[in-house]
């Protein structure tokens, strides 16, 4: 009887393992269906981005500067190439700028003995600014022309920016450490 029971026992552990062991039966995917919400939002947004990519190339060529376009669209004009290292995450940056929307409507500047200070890397400015400032050396001046995805976007900055705007900030390099 203890045999047959040592048996019954081990036909059961066997037959859990094996069972356990088994591949669970493969579970279907669920293949959500396109937002057409997001899709037309989507394609607004890209239609918008092109727009705007446009009126920079124009202003760009009316005023005859010679830019470079950087794969997110910032388009950024060196006068002055300084020196040392190119700016890089994690230095610390002092610059003076002034900025105007793309028809010359005054927005926001520094004075000229109180620059910005900022880290790279850290946030706290328009993408736009940062990716432009990674471009530049110190001592270096340059005109960076900011489009809305890379600045205030659709909305603004609730205050002296419009959504939609395209930025040009002319900035020089004080200090980088």
């Amino acid at each position: 009887m203890r045999n047959c029971s040592l048996m019954i026992r081990f036909v059961f552990v066997v037959l859990v393992f094996v069972l356990s062991a088994c591949k669970p039966p493969v579970q279907e995917r669920h293949v959500s269906e396109p937002d057409p919400v997001r899709e037309e939002f989507v394609k607004v947004n890209r239609y918008m981005q092109r727009r705007h990519q446009d009126h920079i190339a124009a202003f760009v060529k009316r005023v005859g500067w010679n830019a470079d376009v950087t794969p997110s669209g910032l388009w950024i004009v060196v006068e002055e190439k300084g020196t040392g290292p190119r700016i890089e995450t994690g230095n610390r940056v002092s610059y003076t700028f002034t900025s105007t929307l793309l028809d010359g409507t005054p927005v926001y500047e520094t004075a000229e003995d109180t620059p910005k200070q900022v880290v790279i890397g850290q946030g706290g400015m328009e993408s736009g600014v940062e990716e432009g400032l990674r471009h530049l050396r110190n001592g270096s001046r340059a005109i960076l022309l900011i489009p809305p995805h890379l600045a205030h976007g659709n909305f603004g900055d609730g205050n002296k920016i419009p959504g939609n705007s395209v930025l040009i900030y002319r900035l020089e390099i004080k200090e980088v450490r």
